[in-house]
């Protein structure tokens, strides 16, 4: 397959995983939830790793990581919580704010400036936000800002959407020293570690066995294994920016899951905002 066939299939699984999870935390509590998305995903790569390689890692990777962790568990804790409490399609076109945190961040960290078409698929971004909640404007022209704020789910999402936006440059450094592959192994393996005692700590044998017979929670480990696995074909294929501006698709099929699995109102105007804002990530990322 090429890059564009793995891409995109990262940005399914993705919007999958998401289904099977919210499916799961009707009956699963969200810190085992997370817990299981990577403890069914790494037997999928982590064999794939080029262990070898590990011993050689200098100190400043395992920096990095330690700065990584507690954002990157503070997410997955709030991004389980928010598709558990709110609609999934008006939820994870959040995430499509990554690209807008990431300039700023990287404009700080790193003194990265967008050009025109940067600040252009920002506002595209901005507008397909607005235009989630569009129909609330008739209340309003700023009825729609509102509707994020009161919304919890929403709000906890545009939190994941900033947090991402660090853990994407302090990950890309690590990738860079360790290599995805071994990169992706590893933190796998130490984000599972600090999980499981706050998964077994908030669940019982009884809880844990009843999760484990959850279909929905079977397989959103191997879906998001297999995400994981894509997303690794694709970026070693192409510049990453290309990769990632395809995997944010993942937004417009969590919309079509919305409506189409759980039966979410107002598609309309979210698949709208959604491909707006589907085209801002374009313009910041690929022009």
């Amino acid at each position: 397959m090429n890059w564009f066939t793995y891409a995109l299939l990262c940005a399914l699984l993705l919007a999958t995983a998401d289904v099977c999870a919210k499916k799961a935390l009707g009956r699963v509590d969200e810190y085992l939830v997370a817990w299981g998305r990577l403890v069914c995903a790494a037997p999928l790569f982590v064999p794939l790793a080029p262990w070898r390689e590990a011993a050689g890692l200098p100190a400043r990777f395992w920096l990095i990581v330690l700065i990584l962790l507690p954002f990157e568990i503070t997410a997955i804790y709030l991004y389980n919580r928010a598709i558990k409490i709110a609609d999934l399609s008006i939820t994870a076109p959040f995430l499509g704010l990554t690209p807008l945190f990431l300039a700023a961040t990287a404009f700080i960290v790193l003194g990265e400036r967008l050009s025109f078409s940067g600040l252009a698929g920002i506002m595209l971004v901005v507008a397909g936000t607005y235009l989630l909640n569009v129909s609330r404007s008739k209340r309003g022209l700023l009825a729609p800002v509102a509707a994020i704020a009161r919304n919890p789910g929403s709000r906890l999402m545009v939190i994941v959407a900033l947090l991402y936006s660090i853990t994407a440059l302090l990950g890309k450094m690590a990738a860079q020293i360790a290599g995805p592959l071994l990169f992706a192994a590893l933190y796998s393996i130490v984000v599972l570690f600090l999980l499981t005692p706050a998964a077994l700590r908030t669940t019982n044998a009884a809880a844990l066995k009843q999760a484990f017979r959850n279909p929905w929670f079977l397989l959103l480990g191997p879906c998001y294994g297999l995400m994981m696995l894509a997303h690794l074909n694709a970026i070693v294929l192409v510049e990453a920016s290309y990769m990632i501006a395809v995997k944010r698709c993942s937004l417009l099929f969590a919309i079509m899951y919305g409506r189409l699995i759980f039966k979410e109102q107002g598609f309309g105007e979210r698949i709208s905002g959604g491909l707006v804002m589907v085209a801002g990530i374009l313009c910041i990322t690929l022009l």
